[in-house]
Protein backbone atom coordinates (compact mmCIF):
# COMPACT_ATOMS: atom_id res chain seq x y z
CA UNK A 1 0.00 0.00 0.00
CA UNK A 2 1.04 3.64 -0.41
CA UNK A 3 1.31 5.79 2.72
CA UNK A 4 0.79 9.26 1.19
CA UNK A 5 1.39 11.04 4.48
CA UNK A 6 4.98 9.84 4.45
CA UNK A 7 5.47 10.11 0.74
CA UNK A 8 7.02 6.63 0.70
CA UNK A 9 5.83 3.24 -0.51
CA UNK A 10 5.30 1.03 2.54
CA UNK A 11 4.80 -2.70 2.05
CA UNK A 12 2.06 -4.17 4.15
CA UNK A 13 3.56 -7.13 6.03
CA UNK A 14 2.22 -10.54 5.09
CA UNK A 15 0.06 -12.21 7.73
CA UNK A 16 1.18 -15.52 9.14
CA UNK A 17 -0.91 -18.52 8.17
CA UNK A 18 -1.56 -21.39 10.59
CA UNK A 19 -3.68 -24.03 8.86
CA UNK A 20 -4.53 -26.90 11.22
CA UNK A 21 -6.08 -30.11 9.86
CA UNK A 22 -7.16 -32.73 12.38
CA UNK A 23 -7.62 -36.27 11.09
CA UNK A 24 -11.04 -37.88 11.56
CA UNK A 25 -12.61 -35.36 13.98
CA UNK A 26 -16.42 -35.24 13.93
CA UNK A 27 -18.01 -31.80 13.98
CA UNK A 28 -20.38 -32.72 16.81
CA UNK A 29 -17.42 -33.30 19.10
CA UNK A 30 -16.71 -29.57 19.03
CA UNK A 31 -20.30 -28.26 18.85
CA UNK A 32 -23.14 -30.74 18.83
CA UNK A 33 -24.49 -33.96 20.25
CA UNK A 34 -21.17 -35.26 21.59
CA UNK A 35 -19.77 -31.94 22.80
CA UNK A 36 -21.25 -32.16 26.30
CA UNK A 37 -19.29 -35.38 26.85
CA UNK A 38 -15.97 -34.11 25.55
CA UNK A 39 -13.52 -31.52 26.89
CA UNK A 40 -12.13 -29.37 24.05
CA UNK A 41 -11.55 -26.00 25.76
CA UNK A 42 -8.97 -24.62 23.35
CA UNK A 43 -10.91 -25.25 20.15
CA UNK A 44 -14.01 -23.74 21.72
CA UNK A 45 -12.09 -20.74 23.02
CA UNK A 46 -10.73 -20.19 19.52
CA UNK A 47 -14.26 -20.39 18.14
CA UNK A 48 -15.38 -17.73 20.62
CA UNK A 49 -12.79 -15.41 19.08
CA UNK A 50 -13.36 -16.43 15.47
CA UNK A 51 -16.05 -17.42 12.96
CA UNK A 52 -17.37 -20.99 13.04
CA UNK A 53 -19.25 -22.85 10.32
CA UNK A 54 -21.80 -25.27 11.75
CA UNK A 55 -22.99 -26.77 8.47
CA UNK A 56 -19.58 -27.63 7.04
CA UNK A 57 -18.91 -30.87 5.18
CA UNK A 58 -15.98 -32.58 3.54
CA UNK A 59 -16.75 -33.21 -0.11
CA UNK A 60 -15.15 -36.66 -0.06
CA UNK A 61 -13.42 -39.33 1.98
CA UNK A 62 -11.13 -41.08 3.03
CA UNK A 63 -7.83 -39.38 3.95
CA UNK A 64 -6.08 -39.03 0.59
CA UNK A 65 -9.05 -37.88 -1.49
CA UNK A 66 -10.34 -35.57 1.26
CA UNK A 67 -6.99 -33.81 1.55
CA UNK A 68 -6.69 -33.50 -2.22
CA UNK A 69 -10.09 -31.80 -2.30
CA UNK A 70 -9.17 -29.61 0.67
CA UNK A 71 -5.94 -28.40 -0.98
CA UNK A 72 -7.04 -28.25 -4.64
CA UNK A 73 -10.54 -26.92 -3.84
CA UNK A 74 -11.97 -29.43 -6.31
CA UNK A 75 -14.77 -31.93 -6.02
CA UNK A 76 -13.53 -35.51 -6.20
CA UNK A 77 -15.25 -36.02 -9.56
CA UNK A 78 -13.02 -33.24 -10.95
CA UNK A 79 -9.61 -34.03 -9.47
CA UNK A 80 -10.12 -37.78 -9.93
CA UNK A 81 -7.92 -38.86 -6.99
CA UNK A 82 -10.88 -40.62 -5.43
CA UNK A 83 -9.11 -43.35 -3.43
CA UNK A 84 -6.05 -43.64 -1.24
CA UNK A 85 -3.45 -44.42 -3.89
CA UNK A 86 -5.22 -42.92 -6.91
CA UNK A 87 -2.77 -40.44 -8.48
CA UNK A 88 -3.45 -36.73 -8.67
CA UNK A 89 -2.76 -35.18 -12.07
CA UNK A 90 0.57 -33.37 -11.87
CA UNK A 91 -0.58 -29.98 -13.13
CA UNK A 92 -3.51 -29.57 -10.71
CA UNK A 93 -3.10 -26.26 -8.84
CA UNK A 94 -3.33 -26.39 -5.06
CA UNK A 95 -3.05 -24.08 -2.07
CA UNK A 96 0.72 -24.48 -1.80
CA UNK A 97 1.57 -24.10 -5.50
CA UNK A 98 -0.52 -20.94 -5.83
CA UNK A 99 0.86 -19.42 -2.63
CA UNK A 100 4.43 -20.27 -3.61
CA UNK A 101 3.97 -18.58 -6.99
CA UNK A 102 3.21 -15.38 -5.07
CA UNK A 103 6.18 -15.34 -2.74
CA UNK A 104 4.94 -17.46 0.18
CA UNK A 105 6.86 -20.47 1.49
CA UNK A 106 4.27 -23.11 2.44
CA UNK A 107 5.68 -25.38 5.13
CA UNK A 108 4.27 -28.82 5.91
CA UNK A 109 4.34 -30.26 9.41
CA UNK A 110 2.90 -33.72 8.96
CA UNK A 111 1.46 -35.28 5.81
CA UNK A 112 -0.88 -34.73 2.87
CA UNK A 113 -1.42 -38.32 1.62
CA UNK A 114 -0.99 -37.30 -2.01
CA UNK A 115 -0.38 -40.00 -4.63
CA UNK A 116 1.87 -38.80 -7.47
CA UNK A 117 1.26 -38.86 -11.21
CA UNK A 118 3.19 -41.91 -12.54
CA UNK A 119 3.29 -40.51 -16.09
CA UNK A 120 6.12 -38.16 -15.15
CA UNK A 121 8.22 -40.33 -12.83
CA UNK A 122 10.47 -43.33 -13.45
CA UNK A 123 8.87 -46.60 -12.30
CA UNK A 124 11.39 -47.04 -9.48
CA UNK A 125 10.82 -43.55 -8.03
CA UNK A 126 10.22 -43.91 -4.25
CA UNK A 127 7.18 -41.64 -4.53
CA UNK A 128 5.39 -44.35 -6.50
CA UNK A 129 5.47 -46.84 -3.64
CA UNK A 130 3.26 -45.06 -1.12
CA UNK A 131 0.03 -43.06 -1.18
CA UNK A 132 1.33 -41.07 1.81
CA UNK A 133 3.41 -38.69 -0.27
CA UNK A 134 3.83 -34.93 -0.35
CA UNK A 135 1.52 -32.53 -2.22
CA UNK A 136 3.39 -30.29 -4.69
CA UNK A 137 4.37 -26.85 -3.47
CA UNK A 138 5.02 -27.70 0.17
CA UNK A 139 8.38 -27.79 1.91
CA UNK A 140 8.25 -30.86 4.13
CA UNK A 141 9.67 -29.65 7.45
CA UNK A 142 8.54 -32.54 9.63
CA UNK A 143 7.90 -35.89 7.96
CA UNK A 144 5.05 -37.81 9.58
CA UNK A 145 3.66 -41.05 8.20
CA UNK A 146 1.20 -43.60 9.55
CA UNK A 147 1.67 -46.73 7.46
CA UNK A 148 4.73 -46.02 5.34
CA UNK A 149 8.44 -45.71 5.95
CA UNK A 150 9.92 -44.35 9.15
CA UNK A 151 8.72 -40.91 10.20
CA UNK A 152 10.54 -38.25 12.16
CA UNK A 153 8.43 -39.13 15.19
CA UNK A 154 9.50 -42.77 15.17
CA UNK A 155 13.13 -41.67 14.98
CA UNK A 156 12.45 -39.37 17.92
CA UNK A 157 11.01 -42.25 19.95
CA UNK A 158 14.10 -44.34 19.29
CA UNK A 159 16.28 -41.43 20.39
CA UNK A 160 14.30 -41.37 23.65
CA UNK A 161 15.16 -45.01 24.24
CA UNK A 162 11.94 -46.67 23.07
CA UNK A 163 12.01 -50.01 21.28
CA UNK A 164 9.77 -49.10 18.35
CA UNK A 165 8.23 -52.07 16.52
CA UNK A 166 7.11 -51.69 12.90
CA UNK A 167 3.64 -50.49 11.92
CA UNK A 168 1.06 -51.39 13.13
CA UNK A 169 2.51 -53.01 16.27
CA UNK A 170 3.85 -49.69 17.53
CA UNK A 171 0.20 -48.81 18.16
CA UNK A 172 -0.47 -51.90 20.28
CA UNK A 173 -1.32 -50.82 23.85
CA UNK A 174 0.80 -52.07 26.73
CA UNK A 175 -1.76 -54.21 28.54
CA UNK A 176 -4.56 -56.68 28.11
CA UNK A 177 -7.30 -54.32 26.95
CA UNK A 178 -7.56 -51.71 24.17
CA UNK A 179 -7.73 -48.91 26.76
CA UNK A 180 -4.35 -49.86 28.23
CA UNK A 181 -1.80 -47.06 27.72
CA UNK A 182 0.32 -46.63 24.61
CA UNK A 183 3.96 -47.73 24.74
CA UNK A 184 5.05 -44.06 24.78
CA UNK A 185 4.48 -41.34 27.37
CA UNK A 186 2.19 -38.40 26.63
CA UNK A 187 5.14 -36.01 26.32
CA UNK A 188 6.55 -38.26 23.59
CA UNK A 189 3.33 -38.91 21.61
CA UNK A 190 3.01 -38.13 17.92
CA UNK A 191 0.74 -35.19 18.81
CA UNK A 192 3.20 -33.77 21.36
CA UNK A 193 6.20 -34.28 19.08
CA UNK A 194 4.58 -32.57 16.10
CA UNK A 195 3.57 -29.59 18.22
CA UNK A 196 7.08 -29.28 19.68
CA UNK A 197 8.56 -29.21 16.21
CA UNK A 198 6.04 -26.69 14.86
CA UNK A 199 6.83 -24.21 17.63
CA UNK A 200 10.57 -24.84 17.31
CA UNK A 201 10.58 -24.31 13.55
CA UNK A 202 8.16 -21.39 13.30
CA UNK A 203 10.05 -19.52 16.02
CA UNK A 204 12.91 -19.25 13.54
CA UNK A 205 10.77 -17.90 10.67
CA UNK A 206 10.21 -14.22 9.89
CA UNK A 207 6.80 -12.56 9.76
CA UNK A 208 4.69 -14.00 6.96
CA UNK A 209 5.34 -17.69 7.60
CA UNK A 210 2.85 -20.22 6.23
CA UNK A 211 2.41 -23.52 8.05
CA UNK A 212 0.10 -26.49 7.39
CA UNK A 213 -0.04 -28.58 10.57
CA UNK A 214 -1.71 -31.98 10.25
CA UNK A 215 -2.51 -33.99 13.38
CA UNK A 216 -3.03 -37.72 12.82
CA UNK A 217 -5.12 -38.04 15.97
CA UNK A 218 -7.85 -39.02 16.70
CA UNK A 219 -7.49 -41.27 13.63
CA UNK A 220 -7.19 -44.98 14.50
CA UNK A 221 -5.52 -47.13 15.62
CA UNK A 222 -7.16 -45.93 18.81
CA UNK A 223 -4.43 -46.07 21.40
CA UNK A 224 -3.80 -43.23 23.84
CA UNK A 225 -0.91 -42.47 26.19
CA UNK A 226 -1.62 -42.05 29.89
CA UNK A 227 -3.51 -40.11 31.20
CA UNK A 228 -5.61 -39.70 28.04
CA UNK A 229 -6.47 -43.42 27.90
CA UNK A 230 -8.39 -43.14 31.18
CA UNK A 231 -9.47 -39.50 31.02
CA UNK A 232 -13.07 -40.46 30.26
CA UNK A 233 -15.31 -43.07 31.85
CA UNK A 234 -16.81 -45.59 29.44
CA UNK A 235 -20.03 -45.57 31.46
CA UNK A 236 -20.45 -41.85 30.71
CA UNK A 237 -20.18 -42.22 26.96
CA UNK A 238 -23.25 -41.27 24.88
CA UNK A 239 -25.13 -44.12 23.26
CA UNK A 240 -24.42 -44.92 19.63
CA UNK A 241 -27.27 -44.31 17.18
CA UNK A 242 -29.15 -47.39 16.04
CA UNK A 243 -31.55 -48.08 13.20
CA UNK A 244 -34.73 -50.12 13.66
CA UNK A 245 -33.31 -52.60 11.16
CA UNK A 246 -29.49 -52.78 11.47
CA UNK A 247 -29.17 -53.88 7.84
CA UNK A 248 -31.77 -51.49 6.46
CA UNK A 249 -29.92 -50.93 3.17
CA UNK A 250 -27.65 -53.29 1.18
CA UNK A 251 -24.73 -50.85 1.37
CA UNK A 252 -25.05 -50.66 5.15
CA UNK A 253 -25.31 -54.43 5.50
CA UNK A 254 -21.99 -54.80 3.70
CA UNK A 255 -20.41 -51.91 5.59
CA UNK A 256 -21.30 -53.52 8.93
CA UNK A 257 -19.43 -56.67 7.84
CA UNK A 258 -16.47 -54.66 6.60
CA UNK A 259 -15.97 -52.10 9.38
CA UNK A 260 -15.66 -54.26 12.48
CA UNK A 261 -14.78 -52.60 15.78
CA UNK A 262 -11.64 -54.75 15.95
CA UNK A 263 -10.29 -52.82 12.96
CA UNK A 264 -10.00 -49.66 15.08
CA UNK A 265 -7.35 -51.08 17.42
CA UNK A 266 -4.18 -53.16 17.16
CA UNK A 267 -3.73 -56.49 18.89
CA UNK A 268 -7.37 -57.45 19.54
CA UNK A 269 -8.66 -59.27 16.43
CA UNK A 270 -11.42 -61.03 18.40
CA UNK A 271 -12.74 -57.87 20.06
CA UNK A 272 -16.44 -58.36 20.71
CA UNK A 273 -18.82 -56.01 18.92
CA UNK A 274 -20.92 -54.88 21.88
CA UNK A 275 -22.17 -51.80 23.71
CA UNK A 276 -19.38 -52.22 26.27
CA UNK A 277 -16.76 -52.26 23.52
CA UNK A 278 -18.30 -49.25 21.74
CA UNK A 279 -18.18 -47.21 24.93
CA UNK A 280 -14.55 -48.16 25.54
CA UNK A 281 -13.50 -47.21 22.00
CA UNK A 282 -15.45 -43.96 22.21
CA UNK A 283 -13.64 -42.95 25.41
CA UNK A 284 -10.30 -43.58 23.67
CA UNK A 285 -11.37 -41.42 20.72
CA UNK A 286 -12.45 -38.68 23.13
CA UNK A 287 -9.13 -38.91 24.98
CA UNK A 288 -7.16 -38.58 21.75
CA UNK A 289 -9.27 -35.60 20.66
CA UNK A 290 -8.66 -33.91 24.02
CA UNK A 291 -4.93 -34.53 23.64
CA UNK A 292 -5.00 -32.78 20.26
CA UNK A 293 -6.96 -29.91 21.80
CA UNK A 294 -4.33 -29.52 24.53
CA UNK A 295 -1.56 -29.12 21.97
CA UNK A 296 -3.60 -26.75 19.81
CA UNK A 297 -3.81 -24.69 22.97
CA UNK A 298 -0.03 -24.73 23.12
CA UNK A 299 0.19 -23.41 19.55
CA UNK A 300 -2.28 -20.62 20.20
CA UNK A 301 -0.58 -19.81 23.51
CA UNK A 302 2.76 -19.52 21.71
CA UNK A 303 1.25 -17.14 19.16
CA UNK A 304 -0.05 -14.94 21.95
CA UNK A 305 3.16 -15.06 23.98
CA UNK A 306 5.21 -14.00 20.95
CA UNK A 307 2.81 -11.24 19.92
CA UNK A 308 1.82 -12.98 16.66
CA UNK A 309 -1.78 -13.97 17.43
CA UNK A 310 -3.43 -10.90 15.89
CA UNK A 311 -1.22 -11.09 12.80
CA UNK A 312 -1.98 -14.74 12.06
CA UNK A 313 -4.71 -16.27 9.93
CA UNK A 314 -5.80 -19.36 11.87
CA UNK A 315 -7.88 -22.00 10.09
CA UNK A 316 -8.87 -25.18 11.94
CA UNK A 317 -10.74 -28.05 10.34
CA UNK A 318 -10.71 -31.83 9.83
CA UNK A 319 -10.35 -33.91 6.70
CA UNK A 320 -13.43 -36.08 7.40
CA UNK A 321 -15.37 -37.59 10.28
CA UNK A 322 -15.74 -40.93 12.06
CA UNK A 323 -18.82 -43.10 12.67
CA UNK A 324 -17.77 -44.19 16.20
CA UNK A 325 -20.13 -47.17 16.21
CA UNK A 326 -23.22 -45.28 15.06
CA UNK A 327 -25.45 -47.73 13.16
CA UNK A 328 -22.85 -50.42 13.86
CA UNK A 329 -20.30 -48.65 11.64
CA UNK A 330 -16.71 -47.56 12.21
CA UNK A 331 -14.50 -45.31 10.12
CA UNK A 332 -15.75 -43.05 7.35
CA UNK A 333 -16.65 -45.20 4.34
CA UNK A 334 -20.34 -44.39 4.35
CA UNK A 335 -22.88 -41.72 3.38
CA UNK A 336 -23.86 -40.76 6.95
CA UNK A 337 -23.39 -37.20 8.18
CA UNK A 338 -20.87 -38.24 10.84
CA UNK A 339 -18.47 -39.36 8.11
CA UNK A 340 -18.45 -35.97 6.36
CA UNK A 341 -19.58 -33.32 8.88
CA UNK A 342 -16.43 -31.63 10.20
CA UNK A 343 -15.60 -28.49 12.19
CA UNK A 344 -14.37 -25.31 10.54
CA UNK A 345 -13.13 -22.34 12.57
CA UNK A 346 -11.51 -19.29 10.93
CA UNK A 347 -9.83 -16.42 12.75
CA UNK A 348 -8.59 -13.83 10.28
CA UNK A 349 -6.59 -10.71 11.13
CA UNK A 350 -8.85 -7.63 11.18
CA UNK A 351 -11.97 -9.76 10.65
CA UNK A 352 -15.30 -7.95 10.76
CA UNK A 353 -16.88 -10.23 13.36
CA UNK A 354 -15.82 -12.57 16.17
CA UNK A 355 -17.65 -15.30 18.03
CA UNK A 356 -20.19 -15.79 15.24
CA UNK A 357 -21.54 -19.10 13.92
CA UNK A 358 -22.52 -19.39 10.25
CA UNK A 359 -25.25 -21.89 9.38
CA UNK A 360 -25.18 -21.65 5.57
CA UNK A 361 -23.91 -24.81 3.81
CA UNK A 362 -20.14 -24.74 3.33
CA UNK A 363 -17.74 -27.34 1.97
CA UNK A 364 -14.12 -28.36 2.39
CA UNK A 365 -13.38 -27.01 -1.09
CA UNK A 366 -14.10 -23.50 0.26
CA UNK A 367 -11.13 -23.53 2.64
CA UNK A 368 -8.30 -23.04 0.12
CA UNK A 369 -10.04 -20.15 -1.75
CA UNK A 370 -10.65 -18.54 1.65
CA UNK A 371 -6.99 -18.74 2.65
CA UNK A 372 -5.91 -17.40 -0.74
CA UNK A 373 -8.44 -14.57 -0.49
CA UNK A 374 -7.21 -13.61 2.97
CA UNK A 375 -3.67 -13.49 1.60
CA UNK A 376 -4.78 -11.25 -1.28
CA UNK A 377 -4.48 -13.97 -3.93
CA UNK A 378 -6.92 -15.10 -6.62
CA UNK A 379 -8.04 -18.73 -6.79
CA UNK A 380 -7.44 -20.43 -10.17
CA UNK A 381 -10.49 -21.24 -12.28
CA UNK A 382 -9.87 -24.93 -11.67
CA UNK A 383 -10.96 -24.48 -8.05
CA UNK A 384 -14.64 -25.25 -7.41
CA UNK A 385 -14.85 -23.74 -3.93
CA UNK A 386 -15.83 -20.22 -2.92
CA UNK A 387 -14.11 -17.88 -0.48
CA UNK A 388 -15.71 -17.63 2.95
CA UNK A 389 -14.11 -14.26 3.69
CA UNK A 390 -17.40 -12.36 3.26
CA UNK A 391 -18.83 -14.41 6.16
CA UNK A 392 -15.66 -13.76 8.18
CA UNK A 393 -16.18 -10.03 7.57
CA UNK A 394 -19.80 -10.20 8.73
CA UNK A 395 -21.47 -10.26 5.32
CA UNK A 396 -23.62 -12.90 3.64
CA UNK A 397 -22.59 -13.43 0.00
CA UNK A 398 -25.32 -13.00 -2.56
CA UNK A 399 -26.69 -16.22 -4.09
CA UNK A 400 -24.81 -18.50 -1.68
CA UNK A 401 -25.33 -22.22 -2.25
CA UNK A 402 -28.35 -23.94 -0.70
CA UNK A 403 -27.04 -27.51 -0.92
CA UNK A 404 -23.82 -29.36 -0.20
CA UNK A 405 -22.53 -32.49 -1.90
CA UNK A 406 -20.09 -35.24 -1.00
CA UNK A 407 -18.79 -38.15 -3.06
CA UNK A 408 -17.38 -41.51 -2.00
CA UNK A 409 -15.57 -44.10 -4.10
CA UNK A 410 -15.80 -47.49 -2.39
CA UNK A 411 -14.10 -49.57 -5.07
CA UNK A 412 -10.60 -50.91 -5.61
CA UNK A 413 -9.29 -51.51 -9.15
CA UNK A 414 -6.69 -54.06 -8.00
CA UNK A 415 -8.38 -56.01 -5.20
CA UNK A 416 -12.19 -55.69 -5.36
CA UNK A 417 -13.81 -54.47 -2.16
CA UNK A 418 -16.50 -56.29 -0.26
CA UNK A 419 -19.08 -53.93 -1.77
CA UNK A 420 -17.94 -54.85 -5.26
CA UNK A 421 -18.11 -58.58 -4.61
CA UNK A 422 -21.32 -58.52 -2.55
CA UNK A 423 -23.22 -56.47 -5.14
CA UNK A 424 -21.40 -57.41 -8.35
CA UNK A 425 -20.29 -53.86 -9.02
CA UNK A 426 -17.74 -52.84 -11.62
CA UNK A 427 -15.02 -50.46 -10.50
CA UNK A 428 -16.76 -47.56 -12.24
CA UNK A 429 -20.08 -48.29 -10.51
CA UNK A 430 -18.66 -48.53 -6.98
CA UNK A 431 -19.30 -44.97 -5.91
CA UNK A 432 -22.00 -42.78 -4.42
CA UNK A 433 -22.91 -39.13 -4.01
CA UNK A 434 -24.91 -37.58 -1.17
CA UNK A 435 -26.69 -34.24 -1.52
CA UNK A 436 -27.91 -32.28 1.51
CA UNK A 437 -30.63 -29.66 1.55
CA UNK A 438 -31.84 -28.63 4.99
CA UNK A 439 -32.68 -31.78 6.93
CA UNK A 440 -33.00 -33.94 3.82
CA UNK A 441 -30.33 -36.24 2.43
CA UNK A 442 -30.44 -37.89 -1.00
CA UNK A 443 -27.93 -40.64 -1.76
CA UNK A 444 -27.45 -41.82 -5.35
CA UNK A 445 -25.35 -44.88 -6.15
CA UNK A 446 -23.68 -45.20 -9.54
CA UNK A 447 -25.06 -48.69 -10.05
CA UNK A 448 -26.49 -51.80 -8.50
CA UNK A 449 -27.82 -50.30 -5.28
CA UNK A 450 -31.12 -48.48 -4.60
CA UNK A 451 -31.13 -44.74 -3.80
CA UNK A 452 -31.68 -43.42 -0.29
CA UNK A 453 -33.79 -40.54 0.99
CA UNK A 454 -33.31 -39.54 4.64
CA UNK A 455 -34.89 -36.96 6.90
CA UNK A 456 -32.27 -36.29 9.60
CA UNK A 457 -34.31 -33.76 11.61
CA UNK A 458 -34.80 -36.34 14.37
CA UNK A 459 -31.07 -37.06 14.52
CA UNK A 460 -31.57 -40.60 13.19
CA UNK A 461 -30.37 -41.69 9.74
CA UNK A 462 -31.65 -45.24 9.52
CA UNK A 463 -34.93 -45.20 7.60
CA UNK A 464 -35.12 -44.97 3.81
CA UNK A 465 -38.06 -42.85 2.63
CA UNK A 466 -37.60 -43.60 -1.08
CA UNK A 467 -40.59 -45.94 -1.30
CA UNK A 468 -42.85 -43.62 0.69
CA UNK A 469 -45.13 -41.99 -1.87
CA UNK A 470 -45.53 -38.91 0.33
CA UNK A 471 -41.85 -38.13 -0.23
CA UNK A 472 -41.68 -38.82 -3.97
CA UNK A 473 -41.63 -35.15 -4.99
CA UNK A 474 -38.93 -34.38 -2.43
CA UNK A 475 -36.78 -37.16 -3.85
CA UNK A 476 -37.30 -35.93 -7.41
CA UNK A 477 -36.42 -32.37 -6.39
CA UNK A 478 -33.20 -33.50 -4.69
CA UNK A 479 -32.35 -35.72 -7.63
CA UNK A 480 -32.68 -32.68 -9.91
CA UNK A 481 -30.53 -30.67 -7.47
CA UNK A 482 -27.84 -33.32 -7.76
CA UNK A 483 -27.99 -33.37 -11.55
CA UNK A 484 -27.81 -29.57 -11.77
CA UNK A 485 -24.94 -29.54 -9.27
CA UNK A 486 -22.93 -31.93 -11.41
CA UNK A 487 -23.64 -29.91 -14.56
CA UNK A 488 -22.66 -26.59 -12.98
CA UNK A 489 -19.53 -27.94 -11.30
CA UNK A 490 -17.63 -29.53 -14.15
CA UNK A 491 -13.86 -29.21 -14.41
CA UNK A 492 -13.21 -25.48 -14.50
CA UNK A 493 -9.55 -25.52 -15.56
CA UNK A 494 -10.29 -23.93 -18.93
CA UNK A 495 -13.95 -23.05 -18.41
CA UNK A 496 -13.18 -19.33 -18.69
CA UNK A 497 -10.41 -19.60 -21.29
CA UNK A 498 -10.86 -19.19 -25.04
CA UNK A 499 -8.47 -19.47 -27.95
CA UNK A 500 -9.24 -16.63 -30.34
CA UNK A 501 -7.73 -15.01 -33.42
CA UNK A 502 -6.21 -12.54 -30.98
CA UNK A 503 -4.63 -15.25 -28.90
CA UNK A 504 -5.60 -16.69 -25.52
CA UNK A 505 -8.36 -14.83 -23.71
CA UNK A 506 -9.23 -15.50 -20.07
CA UNK A 507 -12.31 -14.11 -18.32
CA UNK A 508 -11.72 -12.48 -14.94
Amino acid sequence: MIDSSLGNAVSKPKPNTLFIVIDQLRADCVFGALAAHLDLPNMRALADDAVSFSNHYSVTSPCGPSRVSLLTAQYASNHGATRNGTPLKRDTPNLATVARQHGFDPLLFGYTDTSHDPRFLPPDDPRLFSYEELAPGFEEVVRMRLEGDSSAWEDHLRAQGYDVPPYPDMYRPVGDTPDSPALYAAEHSDTAYLTDRVIEELAQRPQGWFGLVTYIRPHPPFVAPAPYNTMYDAADMPNAHEADDPDWHPYVATARRKSKVSSTVVGFPDLEDSDVTTRMIRKLYFGLATEVDHHIGRLIGWLKETGQYDDTLIVLTADHGEMLGDYGLWGKMTFHDAAFHVPLIIRAPNAGVRGVTISQPTESIDVTPTILDCLGLDAPHSMDGKSLMPFVDGKTPKDWREVSLSELDFGDPIKPTLWQTDHELTIDAANLAVLRRGSMRFVQFAGGLPPILLDVSSGIEGRNLVKNSAHMQTMLDLMQDMLCHRMVNGDGTFSRTLITDSGVKVAS
